[in-house]
């Protein structure tokens, strides 16, 4: 969600774009381990991509983030660019052009690479999930209870609905992860609708309730290896700054509410169970600075993430970035966090 009403007072006017020729390494480095919570550490941190551009297209935005097959990283912007960048480096290799069926800027916000190459993307505004090759094409498109779409034709709010997207082991299972609840529900309570894969294509499947922390909203879900899911939560306050907690959530026991017309706290509803593995807040700032106020400087409007690998004592290797909105007072900001689940 590009929050535009909260950065509408902010100066519109970004300062001098350059074009990014190399993939300078303005990023914090610092031995050792920078503990966030007894479960997440910091390693370090890139302003690499901050206020740049690769062939005329501004590389900011970003809002998801996925590894590609071939090890590359895949960076999905807001406004219709999908980039490709260099995984160790952050230096943009390749940009796609994503638009709607009739040619329009897709208002992009999640990001799957499918086992096959292709790109699931999902977008707030309508909402969809739909599926694109490589060079950008449209392949197909996954069909979105009624429920959630945005109202008149359905009970969600415009630029409120699908923001995190991700596909469970086993290549099964996609899910989509709504920013706030829809009409009926009570405040906090967001559902994660699910698609089955069968003969090539996704269908409607199961649907969970998720309980956010007062105030937020869900930028950002992934899977981890065993099926549990990491959500990013977050939330901004005018002259506070931006609030972003990390949990892991499990909806393995949760109840299918695809069903239930209305989520109300009612009994014999069971929630994704989550547990807080970190607020950002309390990373070390390791010298970052900010160009607004926020709890803590290393902090932006973090909306994306997408787990790498392993470390060799078994922690997630998880890679966050921040939409800057195109905005000149945010950052396009990368975090390299080890989580222990």
């Amino acid at each position: 969600m590009r929050l535009r009403t909260v950065f509408a007072g902010l100066a519109a006017g970004l300062a001098a774009v350059t074009s990014l020729t190399a993939a300078g390494p303005a990023a914090a480095h610092s031995p050792g381990n920078h503990a966030c919570s007894p479960y997440v550490v910091l390693d370090r941190f890139s302003d690499a991509l901050d206020k740049t551009t690769y062939e005329g297209t501004y590389t900011g935005n970003l809002s998801a983030l996925a590894v590609d097959r071939d090890g590359s990283l895949a960076a999905l912007g807001d406004r219709s660019s999908l980039f490709r960048l260099n995984a160790r480096t952050l230096r943009p290799k390749a940009v796609v052009r994503l638009a709607d069926e009739k040619g329009a800027d897709l208002d992009s916000e999640g990001l799957v690479v499918d086992r096959d190459g292709t790109r699931l993307v999902s977008s707030e505004t309508e909402p969809s999930v739909r599926r694109y090759g490589p060079a950008g094409e449209i392949l197909d498109r996954l069909p979105v209870p009624a429920a959630l779409r945005v109202a008149p034709a359905g009970r969600a709010a415009a630029n409120q609905t699908f923001e995190g997207l991700t596909l469970l082991p086993g290549g099964r299972t996609l899910l989509a992860s709504m920013e706030y609840a829809i009409a009926g529900d009570s405040a906090g309570t967001v559902r994660f609708q699910t698609w089955r894969r069968h003969r090539g294509h996704f269908t409607p499947a199961a649907q969970y309730a998720y309980r956010t922390d007062p105030g937020l909203g869900v930028p950002e879900v992934q899977a981890t290896p065993d099926g549990r899911l990491l959500v990013l939560e977050r939330g901004f306050t005018a002259g506070v700054g931006n609030t972003v907690r990390l949990y892991l959530a499990d909806a393995r026991h949760a109840t299918d509410t695809a069903g239930i017309e209305n989520l109300t706290g009612q009994s014999g509803v069971r929630l994704v169970k989550k547990t807080l593995l970190a607020d950002i807040a309390a990373c070390p700032s390791l010298g970052a600075t900010a160009r607004q106020p926020q709890p803590n400087p290393l902090l932006d409007n973090i909306e994306g993430m997408t787990v790498t690998g392993r470390d060799a004592k078994g922690r997630l290797k998880v890679l966050l970035v921040s939409d800057d909105n195109q905005n000149p007072a945010q950052t396009t900001r990368f975090y390299y966090l080890r989580v222990r689940t």
